[in-house]
């Protein structure tokens, strides 16, 4: 028997309801639902509750994907509810329910966790999002945004040097990031969008960027800073998306009284 079985047998002396009151489910649900504005983003897959558990949360553990590896580290937390940034189902999935989304479905039935799960808008809140919250820890600070949905973020570089920006991004992210350096100029303005954006990077040279920091790089993306001279830093999707979730499961967890854990689940991606 493993360990989340013996829990599970454990029926509710180990796992189950926090003993203080919390928060209604759909009280928080209905407060991010609106606070994140899912109605105004157009998604790759469904935001908000996914996964509907008991009716009460206490404790709420943040992460940036609804991985086993997450649900699990939540279920020993003696998590209530669990909020990520890449939830279980999206654009394309065909429905059933077999093989690995199954089992991650499994194991959130089994402890009565709901998962809640918020894409775009986790990655546009003006405060609280990816690129927000990036953006404060490389120290830029939008004034614009571009792209698709207004999603790209952009900003002043603060006399901020190409090798000034890597090596804070270096130092943030505790990873060195992919450099295609451009043309050499002088930064005055840097774009940013976290995750897979790097179809993001014309439109952060059309809208006067001399550097755009985003999570992955393709083929493509190359030419393009060696042909315009706008550098392009792939700083990792994971790295660059694991700071939204915490801040909003703080800011929930300030709001209602809960416990709130963020869990680490690296990714070298």
């Amino acid at each position: 028997m493993t360990e989340l079985q013996g829990r599970a047998a454990g029926a509710g002396s180990t796992v189950g309801p926090s003993p203080a009151a919390g928060v209604g489910r759909d009280e928080l649900v209905g407060h991010l639902d609106q606070w994140l504005q899912v109605d105004q983003f157009k998604d790759y897959g469904p935001n908000g509750l996914q996964v509907q558990g008991r009716a009460q949360v206490q404790r709420l553990v943040t992460g940036v994907t609804a991985s086993r590896a997450l649900i699990e580290a939540a279920i020993k937390a003696q998590a209530d509810a669990v909020l990520v940034h890449h939830g279980l189902f999206w654009r394309g999935q065909d429905g059933r329910l077999t093989g690995w989304l199954a089992e991650r479905v499994r194991l959130l039935m089994r402890y009565d966790i709901s998962l809640l799960a918020y894409h775009l808008p986790l990655d546009a809140h003006a405060s609280h999002g990816n690129n927000a919250q990036l953006g404060q820890r490389l120290g830029l600070q939008a004034d614009a945004r571009f792209g698709d949905q207004q999603l790209g973020f952009l900003g002043a570089a603060a006399q901020l040097s190409l090798d000034g920006l890597v090596q804070a991004a270096h130092t943030v992210l505790g990873r060195p990031p992919l450099v295609v350096p451009g043309d050499g100029r002088a930064l005055r303005r840097v774009a940013w969008c976290t995750g897979g954006a790097q179809g993001y990077f014309e439109d952060a040279i059309g809208a006067g960027a001399d550097a755009f920091v985003t999570g992955e790089i393709s083929e493509a993306q190359a030419h393009l800073a060696r042909e315009t001279g706008v550098a392009f830093l792939a700083c990792g999707h994971h790295a660059t998306e694991r700071y939204g979730a915490p801040a909003v499961g703080q800011s929930v967890a300030d709001r209602y009284g809960l416990d709130h854990i963020f869990i680490e689940v690296d990714n070298p991606a």
